[in-house]
């Protein structure tokens, strides 16, 4: 409630002054502001933690007495910069600040994205939310049909393989190579069915309010490079730091030497701001490691207005590959995603390298893992299917087909629903 107060009277404070001194003094207000809410509730104890563990390296212990006892606010990380994007926009002249503080505070706390995104921006929610809206039909069914696709990402997809790959995070000594492999792909298709379900439920609730909120996943399955990868996933994270951080650092308009050091930047900041962990860290700088070959080779945007299979209906062969490859790299990444330390990240991936022997994963609870296979096949068939627009997971002309394709929806829900796990989404601790 706090930040949303300094915003709304920092957003004033900018539009009034002319000078560009004096606008970006209040803009560094909320900068600060909200970056210190942020710092304080998220990475407090991690500092302290880790000032400790530096000089306990050294042979000097110390006891850790500055932790405190902090509950995270649930998405602190989102609407914080929510919260910056209005200052930003403002800054940059590209809104006039409402003068009316009910609409800035729904813009803030607009429930269906408040808690895991997408990360709005002033520019596009507060203007709709100022506007007077009447009951679209057909966006109100739109919106219907994305919250059944995201619940089916949800429950069948994600909750389904949830048991799976904490099995074998949890417990990653005792098993070999492949099973390992499999856990970490699998939790790939479990974090994507995760975030992008909450993402379509978002989405598609807002339509029901007639509010169009920005698409935070187009299908990053079928990128063919890591830089594609990063334009289809998390859309509103990654255009937020291209577009206040990245841009204002001078983008890819200085020496190729300083735009690697802005990918550095960016990245890093992309870890950190998921976790307070040195795991997020790496994470971060591994993907900052593999995008830059291909920002110095020229080749992080030849894909940016494309999909995949285009002008086809299958993808070519040297399509598959790139698919496949650059999927090898986002899901590797993704140990350091997982686990929950730097140990175990790097005790994982030394288990993979020299216990590289196949044994068929038996999960203690009996699950038939071909079962899974088939299922993770059928849905990257059927969004590939779909990919060429997020928005329409039923697009098909036949009603039959559409009828067929609801009721495969619905049943999976209903076979795959499992009242034992735990349902919470994995974006909302961050």
């Amino acid at each position: 409630m706090l930040s949303t107060i300094v915003d709304y009277f920092v957003g004033i404070m900018i539009d009034s002054n002319e000078t560009t001194f004096k606008r970006k003094q209040w803009l560094w207000v909320s900068v600060l502001f909200n970056v210190g809410l942020l710092g304080f509730f998220k990475y407090y104890n991690f500092f302290v933690d880790s000032w400790v563990d530096m000089f306990s390296a050294i042979g000097y212990n110390m006891n850790s007495v500055w932790t405190l006892k902090i509950i995270l606010p649930v998405g602190i990380s989102f609407y914080t910069f929510q919260t910056m994007s209005y200052s930003f926009d403002i800054y940059y002249r590209r809104l006039k600040p409402t003068r009316d503080f009910l609409s800035f505070a729904t813009f803030v706390s607009f429930f269906p994205q408040l808690v895991a995104g997408p990360i709005e921006r002033a520019s596009n929610l507060l203007p709709q939310i100022n506007k007077k809206r009447i009951f679209n039909y057909d966006q109100s069914v739109g919106g219907l049909k994305l919250i059944l696709w995201g619940l089916f990402k949800k429950v069948v997809i994600a909750d389904a393989l949830a048991p799976i790959v904490d099995d074998i995070f949890s417990n990653y000594t005792s098993y070999p190579a492949s099973s390992l492999i499999l856990g970490v792909t699998l939790f790939s298709f479990q974090v994507y069915g995760d975030f992008s379900g909450y993402s379509d439920i978002a989405i598609g609730t807002a339509k029901l309010f007639g509010i169009e909120l920005m698409s935070n996943f187009k299908f990053p399955v079928f990128s063919r490079n890591v830089a594609e990868y990063w334009q289809r996933w998390h859309v509103s994270l990654s255009t937020w730091f291209r577009h206040y951080i990245y841009i204002p650092l001078g983008g890819s308009r200085v020496s190729k030497l300083k735009s690697v050091r802005n990918i550095i930047i960016i990245f890093l900041v992309s870890g950190f701001w998921h976790g307070a962990n040195w795991t997020f860290i790496f994470w971060g700088a591994f993907h900052a490691l593999v995008f830059i070959p291909v920002f110095l080779m020229g080749r992080n945007t030849i894909y940016k207005n494309s999909v995949v299979g285009e002008n086809s209906y299958f993808p070519s062969l040297i399509e598959v590959g790139q698919m496949l490859f650059t999927f090898s790299i986002v899901t590797f990444s993704r140990i350091f995603f997982r686990s929950e330390s730097i140990t175990d990240a790097f005790g994982f991936i030394k288990r993979i390298l020299s216990d590289f022997s196949y044994k068929s994963y038996c999960h203690p609870m009996g699950y038939r893992m071909i079962d899974y296979y088939i299922l993770i096949i059928v849905f990257v068939l059927y969004e590939y299917r779909i990919r060429k627009d997020e928005r329409s997971p039923f697009k098909f002309k036949s009603k039959i087909v559409r009828f067929i394709i609801y009721t495969i929806v619905i049943l999976g829900m209903l076979l795959f629903y499992d009242s034992n796990i735990d349902r919470s989404f994995i974006y909302f601790q961050f």
